[in-house]
Protein backbone atom coordinates (compact mmCIF):
# COMPACT_ATOMS: atom_id res chain seq x y z
CA UNK A 1 0.00 0.00 0.00
CA UNK A 2 1.46 3.30 -1.04
CA UNK A 3 1.24 6.36 1.10
CA UNK A 4 0.92 9.78 -0.40
CA UNK A 5 3.30 12.09 1.42
CA UNK A 6 1.55 14.78 3.36
CA UNK A 7 1.70 18.21 1.81
CA UNK A 8 3.73 20.74 3.78
CA UNK A 9 1.61 23.22 5.71
CA UNK A 10 0.78 26.30 3.71
CA UNK A 11 2.75 29.38 4.62
CA UNK A 12 0.42 32.09 5.95
CA UNK A 13 0.21 34.94 3.50
CA UNK A 14 -0.44 38.52 4.63
CA UNK A 15 -3.69 39.99 3.41
CA UNK A 16 -3.43 42.74 0.79
CA UNK A 17 -3.27 46.26 2.19
CA UNK A 18 -6.73 47.75 2.56
CA UNK A 19 -7.88 50.90 0.86
CA UNK A 20 -7.88 53.08 3.97
CA UNK A 21 -4.28 52.13 4.79
CA UNK A 22 -3.23 52.99 1.23
CA UNK A 23 -4.95 56.37 1.40
CA UNK A 24 -3.63 57.34 4.84
CA UNK A 25 -0.11 56.34 3.80
CA UNK A 26 -0.20 58.32 0.56
CA UNK A 27 -1.98 61.38 2.00
CA UNK A 28 1.09 63.59 2.65
CA UNK A 29 2.29 63.21 -0.95
CA UNK A 30 -1.01 63.95 -2.71
CA UNK A 31 -1.84 67.21 -4.49
CA UNK A 32 -4.24 69.59 -2.68
CA UNK A 33 -7.29 68.59 -4.76
CA UNK A 34 -6.45 64.90 -4.30
CA UNK A 35 -6.09 65.47 -0.56
CA UNK A 36 -9.65 66.81 -0.49
CA UNK A 37 -10.81 63.57 -2.09
CA UNK A 38 -8.73 61.55 0.38
CA UNK A 39 -10.25 63.45 3.32
CA UNK A 40 -13.76 62.75 2.05
CA UNK A 41 -13.02 59.04 1.67
CA UNK A 42 -11.38 58.70 5.08
CA UNK A 43 -14.22 60.66 6.74
CA UNK A 44 -16.99 58.46 5.26
CA UNK A 45 -15.68 55.31 3.53
CA UNK A 46 -19.07 53.60 3.70
CA UNK A 47 -20.79 56.52 1.99
CA UNK A 48 -18.14 56.87 -0.70
CA UNK A 49 -18.32 53.14 -1.46
CA UNK A 50 -21.94 53.74 -2.56
CA UNK A 51 -21.31 57.06 -4.33
CA UNK A 52 -20.72 57.65 -8.03
CA UNK A 53 -17.51 59.30 -9.20
CA UNK A 54 -19.42 62.39 -10.31
CA UNK A 55 -21.06 62.80 -6.88
CA UNK A 56 -17.72 62.45 -5.09
CA UNK A 57 -16.09 64.96 -7.45
CA UNK A 58 -18.91 67.44 -6.81
CA UNK A 59 -18.64 66.93 -3.04
CA UNK A 60 -14.90 67.68 -3.16
CA UNK A 61 -15.27 70.67 -5.54
CA UNK A 62 -13.09 69.01 -8.14
CA UNK A 63 -13.31 67.06 -11.38
CA UNK A 64 -13.88 63.38 -12.16
CA UNK A 65 -10.39 63.34 -13.71
CA UNK A 66 -8.91 64.42 -10.35
CA UNK A 67 -10.80 61.66 -8.54
CA UNK A 68 -9.44 59.16 -11.06
CA UNK A 69 -5.88 60.48 -10.58
CA UNK A 70 -6.38 60.12 -6.83
CA UNK A 71 -7.44 56.48 -7.24
CA UNK A 72 -4.34 55.71 -9.28
CA UNK A 73 -2.09 57.63 -6.87
CA UNK A 74 -3.18 55.36 -4.01
CA UNK A 75 -2.71 52.17 -6.01
CA UNK A 76 -6.04 51.42 -7.70
CA UNK A 77 -6.66 51.00 -11.42
CA UNK A 78 -9.81 53.07 -11.26
CA UNK A 79 -12.77 54.26 -9.23
CA UNK A 80 -14.82 51.01 -9.31
CA UNK A 81 -11.89 49.05 -7.87
CA UNK A 82 -11.53 51.56 -5.04
CA UNK A 83 -15.26 51.44 -4.23
CA UNK A 84 -15.13 47.65 -3.94
CA UNK A 85 -12.06 47.85 -1.69
CA UNK A 86 -13.76 50.47 0.51
CA UNK A 87 -16.87 48.32 0.87
CA UNK A 88 -14.66 45.40 1.92
CA UNK A 89 -12.85 47.61 4.46
CA UNK A 90 -16.12 48.85 5.94
CA UNK A 91 -17.36 45.27 6.38
CA UNK A 92 -14.06 44.30 8.04
CA UNK A 93 -14.20 47.29 10.38
CA UNK A 94 -17.81 46.58 11.38
CA UNK A 95 -16.88 42.99 12.24
CA UNK A 96 -13.79 44.06 14.19
CA UNK A 97 -15.70 46.74 16.12
CA UNK A 98 -17.74 43.99 17.77
CA UNK A 99 -14.58 42.95 19.66
CA UNK A 100 -13.37 46.35 20.81
CA UNK A 101 -12.80 50.01 19.92
CA UNK A 102 -11.28 50.76 16.51
CA UNK A 103 -10.84 54.51 16.90
CA UNK A 104 -7.60 55.40 18.66
CA UNK A 105 -8.68 58.94 19.49
CA UNK A 106 -8.23 59.63 23.20
CA UNK A 107 -10.96 61.87 24.61
CA UNK A 108 -10.74 63.89 27.81
CA UNK A 109 -13.72 61.95 29.19
CA UNK A 110 -12.14 58.49 28.68
CA UNK A 111 -11.42 56.46 31.79
CA UNK A 112 -8.22 54.41 32.13
CA UNK A 113 -9.90 51.17 31.04
CA UNK A 114 -11.08 52.81 27.81
CA UNK A 115 -7.66 54.37 27.18
CA UNK A 116 -5.97 50.97 27.57
CA UNK A 117 -8.48 49.36 25.19
CA UNK A 118 -7.97 52.07 22.57
CA UNK A 119 -4.19 52.01 22.77
CA UNK A 120 -3.91 48.23 22.53
CA UNK A 121 -6.42 48.06 19.67
CA UNK A 122 -4.56 50.82 17.81
CA UNK A 123 -1.19 49.12 18.31
CA UNK A 124 -2.54 45.77 17.15
CA UNK A 125 -4.09 47.43 14.09
CA UNK A 126 -0.77 49.13 13.30
CA UNK A 127 0.99 45.76 13.25
CA UNK A 128 -1.73 44.12 11.14
CA UNK A 129 -1.69 46.97 8.61
CA UNK A 130 2.11 47.02 8.51
CA UNK A 131 2.29 43.29 7.80
CA UNK A 132 -0.21 43.76 4.97
CA UNK A 133 1.77 46.70 3.56
CA UNK A 134 5.29 45.27 3.91
CA UNK A 135 6.94 44.48 0.56
CA UNK A 136 8.45 41.02 1.04
CA UNK A 137 10.72 41.42 -2.00
CA UNK A 138 12.15 44.62 -0.52
CA UNK A 139 12.53 42.89 2.85
CA UNK A 140 14.35 39.98 1.20
CA UNK A 141 16.78 42.35 -0.48
CA UNK A 142 17.32 44.27 2.76
CA UNK A 143 17.98 41.03 4.66
CA UNK A 144 20.53 39.95 2.05
CA UNK A 145 22.29 43.32 2.13
CA UNK A 146 22.56 43.38 5.94
CA UNK A 147 23.63 39.74 6.13
CA UNK A 148 26.59 40.26 3.80
CA UNK A 149 27.52 43.80 4.89
CA UNK A 150 30.98 44.64 6.15
CA UNK A 151 29.47 47.29 8.40
CA UNK A 152 25.94 48.52 9.20
CA UNK A 153 25.13 52.10 10.26
CA UNK A 154 21.67 52.73 11.71
CA UNK A 155 20.20 56.24 11.97
CA UNK A 156 17.10 57.71 13.60
CA UNK A 157 16.08 60.83 15.52
CA UNK A 158 13.80 61.12 18.53
CA UNK A 159 11.51 58.10 18.97
CA UNK A 160 12.86 56.60 15.73
CA UNK A 161 16.31 56.82 17.32
CA UNK A 162 15.10 54.46 20.06
CA UNK A 163 14.06 51.97 17.37
CA UNK A 164 17.43 52.42 15.66
CA UNK A 165 19.19 51.58 18.93
CA UNK A 166 17.05 48.45 19.27
CA UNK A 167 18.20 47.18 15.86
CA UNK A 168 21.78 48.15 16.71
CA UNK A 169 21.91 46.06 19.88
CA UNK A 170 20.18 43.10 18.21
CA UNK A 171 22.66 42.97 15.33
CA UNK A 172 25.65 43.47 17.62
CA UNK A 173 24.49 40.58 19.80
CA UNK A 174 24.70 38.13 16.88
CA UNK A 175 28.17 39.31 15.94
CA UNK A 176 27.56 41.88 13.20
CA UNK A 177 29.52 45.14 13.00
CA UNK A 178 26.58 47.48 13.59
CA UNK A 179 26.57 51.04 14.92
CA UNK A 180 23.61 53.09 16.12
CA UNK A 181 24.42 56.78 15.74
CA UNK A 182 22.03 59.34 17.26
CA UNK A 183 24.03 62.59 17.11
CA UNK A 184 23.74 64.06 13.60
CA UNK A 185 27.37 65.23 13.46
CA UNK A 186 28.63 61.79 14.46
CA UNK A 187 26.18 60.17 12.05
CA UNK A 188 27.35 62.32 9.12
CA UNK A 189 30.97 61.53 9.96
CA UNK A 190 30.24 57.83 10.16
CA UNK A 191 28.18 57.82 6.94
CA UNK A 192 30.96 59.57 5.01
CA UNK A 193 33.29 56.65 5.80
CA UNK A 194 31.01 53.92 4.50
CA UNK A 195 31.92 51.98 1.36
CA UNK A 196 30.18 49.95 -1.32
CA UNK A 197 30.30 46.90 0.96
CA UNK A 198 28.37 48.61 3.76
CA UNK A 199 24.71 49.21 4.62
CA UNK A 200 22.98 52.28 6.04
CA UNK A 201 19.53 51.93 7.64
CA UNK A 202 17.49 55.10 8.28
CA UNK A 203 14.29 55.12 10.33
CA UNK A 204 11.75 57.97 10.18
CA UNK A 205 7.96 57.79 10.53
CA UNK A 206 7.14 60.66 8.15
CA UNK A 207 10.35 60.44 6.13
CA UNK A 208 10.84 64.21 6.42
CA UNK A 209 13.34 64.50 9.30
CA UNK A 210 16.23 66.47 7.80
CA UNK A 211 18.88 64.92 10.05
CA UNK A 212 17.98 61.41 8.92
CA UNK A 213 17.55 62.38 5.26
CA UNK A 214 20.92 64.15 5.08
CA UNK A 215 22.78 61.27 6.68
CA UNK A 216 21.23 58.69 4.34
CA UNK A 217 22.10 60.92 1.37
CA UNK A 218 25.74 60.99 2.42
CA UNK A 219 25.72 57.20 2.87
CA UNK A 220 24.23 56.73 -0.59
CA UNK A 221 26.92 58.92 -2.13
CA UNK A 222 29.62 56.60 -0.74
CA UNK A 223 28.10 53.66 -2.63
CA UNK A 224 26.69 51.97 0.47
CA UNK A 225 23.36 50.13 0.20
CA UNK A 226 20.66 52.32 1.75
CA UNK A 227 17.49 51.12 3.50
CA UNK A 228 14.60 53.31 4.69
CA UNK A 229 11.96 52.33 7.26
CA UNK A 230 9.12 54.84 7.00
CA UNK A 231 5.35 55.28 6.90
CA UNK A 232 5.33 57.37 3.71
CA UNK A 233 6.28 55.66 0.42
CA UNK A 234 7.01 58.83 -1.54
CA UNK A 235 9.00 60.97 0.87
CA UNK A 236 12.38 62.75 0.82
CA UNK A 237 13.83 59.83 2.79
CA UNK A 238 12.75 57.16 0.30
CA UNK A 239 14.40 59.15 -2.50
CA UNK A 240 17.74 58.26 -0.88
CA UNK A 241 16.89 54.58 -0.31
CA UNK A 242 17.71 51.54 -2.41
CA UNK A 243 15.18 49.49 -0.42
CA UNK A 244 12.05 50.80 1.34
CA UNK A 245 10.33 48.98 4.20
CA UNK A 246 6.94 50.56 4.87
CA UNK A 247 5.03 50.77 8.11
CA UNK A 248 1.32 51.58 8.26
CA UNK A 249 0.66 53.18 11.64
CA UNK A 250 -2.23 55.47 12.47
CA UNK A 251 -1.33 57.60 15.47
CA UNK A 252 -3.66 58.36 18.37
CA UNK A 253 -4.42 61.79 19.82
CA UNK A 254 -0.99 62.20 21.40
CA UNK A 255 1.04 61.99 18.17
CA UNK A 256 4.17 63.48 19.75
CA UNK A 257 4.32 60.37 21.92
CA UNK A 258 5.06 58.33 18.78
CA UNK A 259 3.13 55.32 20.03
CA UNK A 260 1.66 53.24 17.20
CA UNK A 261 4.42 54.39 14.82
CA UNK A 262 7.08 53.04 17.18
CA UNK A 263 5.26 49.69 17.50
CA UNK A 264 5.02 49.40 13.71
CA UNK A 265 8.70 50.29 13.27
CA UNK A 266 9.72 47.70 15.85
CA UNK A 267 7.68 45.05 14.01
CA UNK A 268 9.53 45.80 10.76
CA UNK A 269 12.88 45.87 12.56
CA UNK A 270 12.15 42.50 14.14
CA UNK A 271 11.31 41.02 10.71
CA UNK A 272 14.58 42.38 9.31
CA UNK A 273 16.63 41.14 12.27
CA UNK A 274 15.13 37.64 12.36
CA UNK A 275 15.58 37.36 8.59
CA UNK A 276 19.28 38.16 9.02
CA UNK A 277 19.65 35.89 12.06
CA UNK A 278 18.03 33.02 10.15
CA UNK A 279 20.46 33.43 7.25
CA UNK A 280 23.30 33.03 9.76
CA UNK A 281 21.53 30.28 11.71
CA UNK A 282 24.44 28.39 13.29
CA UNK A 283 26.50 31.54 13.77
CA UNK A 284 23.52 33.24 15.38
CA UNK A 285 23.00 30.43 17.87
CA UNK A 286 26.70 30.40 18.76
CA UNK A 287 26.77 34.18 19.23
CA UNK A 288 23.63 34.15 21.38
CA UNK A 289 25.13 31.42 23.58
CA UNK A 290 28.33 33.42 24.04
CA UNK A 291 26.57 36.68 24.82
CA UNK A 292 24.09 34.95 27.12
CA UNK A 293 26.98 33.42 29.08
CA UNK A 294 28.74 36.80 29.30
CA UNK A 295 25.59 38.45 30.67
CA UNK A 296 24.79 35.67 33.13
CA UNK A 297 27.26 37.10 35.68
CA UNK A 298 25.18 40.29 35.78
CA UNK A 299 22.04 38.50 36.98
CA UNK A 300 20.99 38.01 40.58
CA UNK A 301 19.64 34.47 41.31
CA UNK A 302 15.95 34.35 42.17
CA UNK A 303 15.17 33.14 45.67
CA UNK A 304 12.83 30.19 45.93
CA UNK A 305 9.71 30.60 48.03
CA UNK A 306 9.07 28.48 51.06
Amino acid sequence: MTHTPASPPATPQPSPPNALVRIRTALPTLRPAEQRVAAAVLDDPAGVSERSISRLAEQCSTSEATVLRFCRAVGFRGYPEMRIALARDVTRQEAASLHGPLDGTINDTDDLRTIVAKITANDAQAIDDTVATLDLDALEQAVQAVTTARRIDIYGAGASGIVAEDLHQKLRRIGLAASGVADVHAALTSAALLTAGDVAVAISHAGTTTDTIDVLRVAKQTGATTIAVTNVPRSPLTEQADHVLLTAARETTFRSGAMASRIAQLAVIDCLFVGVAHRRYQGTLAALDKTRAALQTRRVPLRRRG
